[in-house]
Protein backbone atom coordinates (compact mmCIF):
# COMPACT_ATOMS: atom_id res chain seq x y z
CA UNK A 1 0.00 0.00 0.00
CA UNK A 2 1.49 3.32 -1.02
CA UNK A 3 1.17 6.66 0.69
CA UNK A 4 0.02 9.42 -1.63
CA UNK A 5 2.52 11.86 -0.09
CA UNK A 6 5.33 9.50 -0.97
CA UNK A 7 4.66 7.91 -4.30
CA UNK A 8 6.49 4.66 -4.97
CA UNK A 9 9.67 5.09 -6.95
CA UNK A 10 11.04 2.46 -9.22
CA UNK A 11 13.62 0.30 -7.40
CA UNK A 12 12.45 1.38 -3.90
CA UNK A 13 9.86 -0.37 -1.80
CA UNK A 14 6.74 1.63 -1.06
CA UNK A 15 6.49 3.68 2.13
CA UNK A 16 8.38 6.51 3.88
CA UNK A 17 11.33 4.38 5.07
CA UNK A 18 12.92 4.53 1.61
CA UNK A 19 13.92 8.13 2.42
CA UNK A 20 16.31 6.87 5.14
CA UNK A 21 19.50 5.19 4.02
CA UNK A 22 19.74 1.52 4.95
CA UNK A 23 21.44 0.83 8.29
CA UNK A 24 24.91 -0.71 8.22
CA UNK A 25 25.97 -3.25 10.82
CA UNK A 26 28.63 -1.57 12.96
CA UNK A 27 29.47 -4.37 15.43
CA UNK A 28 31.68 -6.44 13.07
CA UNK A 29 33.93 -3.38 12.52
CA UNK A 30 34.02 -2.59 16.24
CA UNK A 31 34.87 -6.19 17.07
CA UNK A 32 37.66 -6.18 14.48
CA UNK A 33 39.09 -2.92 15.85
CA UNK A 34 39.03 -4.21 19.43
CA UNK A 35 40.76 -7.44 18.39
CA UNK A 36 43.41 -5.47 16.50
CA UNK A 37 44.12 -3.31 19.58
CA UNK A 38 44.36 -6.41 21.80
CA UNK A 39 46.77 -8.08 19.38
CA UNK A 40 48.93 -4.94 19.20
CA UNK A 41 49.08 -4.63 22.99
CA UNK A 42 49.81 -8.35 23.42
CA UNK A 43 52.48 -8.26 20.72
CA UNK A 44 54.07 -5.20 22.30
CA UNK A 45 54.14 -6.90 25.72
CA UNK A 46 55.70 -10.05 24.24
CA UNK A 47 58.35 -7.97 22.46
CA UNK A 48 59.07 -5.98 25.64
CA UNK A 49 59.35 -9.11 27.81
CA UNK A 50 61.54 -10.79 25.19
CA UNK A 51 63.83 -7.75 25.07
CA UNK A 52 64.11 -7.60 28.87
CA UNK A 53 64.83 -11.36 29.02
CA UNK A 54 67.58 -10.95 26.41
CA UNK A 55 69.16 -8.07 28.36
CA UNK A 56 69.03 -10.07 31.62
CA UNK A 57 70.64 -13.08 29.91
CA UNK A 58 73.26 -10.83 28.32
CA UNK A 59 74.13 -9.11 31.62
CA UNK A 60 74.22 -12.49 33.41
CA UNK A 61 76.60 -13.81 30.74
CA UNK A 62 78.78 -10.71 31.04
CA UNK A 63 78.79 -11.01 34.83
CA UNK A 64 79.79 -14.69 34.62
CA UNK A 65 82.67 -13.91 32.25
CA UNK A 66 85.82 -13.47 34.31
CA UNK A 67 88.56 -11.01 33.45
CA UNK A 68 92.03 -12.49 33.07
CA UNK A 69 93.98 -13.28 36.22
CA UNK A 70 95.98 -10.25 37.37
CA UNK A 71 93.52 -7.79 35.80
CA UNK A 72 92.01 -4.91 37.71
CA UNK A 73 88.19 -5.08 37.61
CA UNK A 74 85.73 -2.35 38.48
CA UNK A 75 82.30 -2.44 40.00
CA UNK A 76 80.53 0.75 41.00
CA UNK A 77 82.88 3.02 42.95
CA UNK A 78 85.58 0.39 43.53
CA UNK A 79 88.45 -1.06 41.53
CA UNK A 80 89.66 -4.48 42.70
CA UNK A 81 93.06 -6.07 42.10
CA UNK A 82 93.88 -9.57 43.38
CA UNK A 83 97.46 -9.51 44.70
CA UNK A 84 97.68 -13.12 45.88
CA UNK A 85 95.96 -16.34 46.91
CA UNK A 86 97.33 -18.36 49.83
CA UNK A 87 97.49 -22.14 50.03
CA UNK A 88 94.49 -23.58 51.91
CA UNK A 89 94.69 -23.83 55.71
CA UNK A 90 92.36 -25.33 58.30
CA UNK A 91 92.89 -22.79 61.10
CA UNK A 92 93.22 -19.00 60.97
CA UNK A 93 94.43 -16.90 63.88
CA UNK A 94 96.71 -17.29 66.86
CA UNK A 95 94.47 -15.79 69.56
CA UNK A 96 92.79 -18.64 71.45
CA UNK A 97 89.53 -16.68 71.66
CA UNK A 98 89.37 -15.43 68.06
CA UNK A 99 91.00 -18.17 65.99
CA UNK A 100 88.70 -20.04 63.64
CA UNK A 101 88.67 -23.64 62.48
CA UNK A 102 87.38 -24.30 58.99
CA UNK A 103 84.49 -26.62 58.28
CA UNK A 104 86.54 -27.62 55.25
CA UNK A 105 89.52 -25.39 54.57
CA UNK A 106 90.14 -21.68 54.32
CA UNK A 107 91.16 -19.97 51.09
CA UNK A 108 92.57 -16.46 51.59
CA UNK A 109 92.45 -13.98 48.72
CA UNK A 110 94.51 -10.79 49.05
CA UNK A 111 92.98 -7.78 47.31
CA UNK A 112 93.73 -4.09 46.83
CA UNK A 113 90.48 -2.11 46.85
CA UNK A 114 90.65 1.43 45.40
CA UNK A 115 87.84 3.98 45.60
CA UNK A 116 87.45 5.33 42.05
CA UNK A 117 84.28 7.29 42.86
CA UNK A 118 83.77 10.91 43.86
CA UNK A 119 82.91 10.28 47.51
CA UNK A 120 83.72 7.92 50.37
CA UNK A 121 82.31 4.40 50.05
CA UNK A 122 82.15 1.51 52.54
CA UNK A 123 83.78 -1.78 51.57
CA UNK A 124 82.23 -4.97 52.98
CA UNK A 125 83.82 -8.40 52.65
CA UNK A 126 80.36 -9.94 52.91
CA UNK A 127 79.57 -8.61 49.40
CA UNK A 128 82.32 -10.72 47.77
CA UNK A 129 82.01 -14.29 46.41
CA UNK A 130 84.44 -17.03 45.51
CA UNK A 131 83.62 -19.16 42.45
CA UNK A 132 85.18 -22.62 42.12
CA UNK A 133 85.98 -24.58 38.96
CA UNK A 134 82.52 -26.20 39.13
CA UNK A 135 80.72 -22.85 39.13
CA UNK A 136 79.74 -23.04 42.81
CA UNK A 137 79.61 -19.77 44.79
CA UNK A 138 80.97 -19.33 48.31
CA UNK A 139 80.38 -16.48 50.76
CA UNK A 140 83.20 -15.05 52.84
CA UNK A 141 83.81 -16.10 56.45
CA UNK A 142 83.51 -12.94 58.52
CA UNK A 143 84.60 -14.60 61.78
CA UNK A 144 87.84 -15.83 60.19
CA UNK A 145 88.50 -12.42 58.61
CA UNK A 146 88.73 -10.84 62.09
CA UNK A 147 92.08 -12.63 62.40
CA UNK A 148 93.59 -11.27 59.17
CA UNK A 149 92.11 -7.75 58.80
CA UNK A 150 92.07 -4.75 61.09
CA UNK A 151 88.40 -4.07 60.33
CA UNK A 152 85.53 -6.09 58.86
CA UNK A 153 84.38 -3.08 56.87
CA UNK A 154 86.37 -0.08 55.71
CA UNK A 155 85.25 3.36 54.66
CA UNK A 156 87.54 4.21 51.77
CA UNK A 157 87.85 7.84 50.73
CA UNK A 158 87.94 8.72 47.05
CA UNK A 159 91.29 7.96 45.46
CA UNK A 160 92.50 5.87 48.43
CA UNK A 161 93.48 2.19 48.36
CA UNK A 162 93.11 -0.42 51.11
CA UNK A 163 94.64 -3.91 51.15
CA UNK A 164 92.17 -6.54 52.34
CA UNK A 165 92.24 -10.31 52.84
CA UNK A 166 88.99 -12.11 52.03
CA UNK A 167 88.60 -15.53 53.64
CA UNK A 168 86.37 -18.30 52.26
CA UNK A 169 85.56 -21.58 54.04
CA UNK A 170 85.25 -24.19 51.27
CA UNK A 171 85.16 -27.99 51.09
CA UNK A 172 88.59 -29.64 51.08
CA UNK A 173 90.01 -29.95 47.60
CA UNK A 174 88.03 -27.00 46.19
CA UNK A 175 89.77 -25.39 43.23
CA UNK A 176 89.18 -21.61 43.30
CA UNK A 177 88.56 -20.28 39.80
CA UNK A 178 87.42 -16.66 40.23
CA UNK A 179 86.29 -13.99 42.65
CA UNK A 180 83.18 -11.91 42.04
CA UNK A 181 83.62 -8.42 43.49
CA UNK A 182 80.81 -6.03 44.43
CA UNK A 183 80.96 -2.45 45.64
CA UNK A 184 77.58 -2.99 47.33
CA UNK A 185 75.07 -5.75 47.87
CA UNK A 186 72.96 -4.38 44.98
CA UNK A 187 75.69 -3.94 42.36
CA UNK A 188 76.07 -6.09 39.26
CA UNK A 189 79.51 -7.40 40.19
CA UNK A 190 82.71 -8.03 38.26
CA UNK A 191 84.60 -11.33 38.09
CA UNK A 192 88.30 -11.91 37.80
CA UNK A 193 89.95 -15.28 37.27
CA UNK A 194 92.38 -16.53 39.89
CA UNK A 195 94.40 -18.77 37.52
Amino acid sequence: MTNPQYPAQPGFPPGPHYLQPPRKKVWPWMLGAILAVILLVFGGCVALIGGVANEVAKSEEERNTAAAAGSEVRDGKFAFLVTGVDEPVTVIGTNDFLKEEAQGEFIQVHVDVTNIGNEAQHYFGSNQKLIDDQGREFANDTAAEINVNDHLSEEINTGNKVSITIVFDVPRGTVPAAVEFHDSVFSGGARVALR
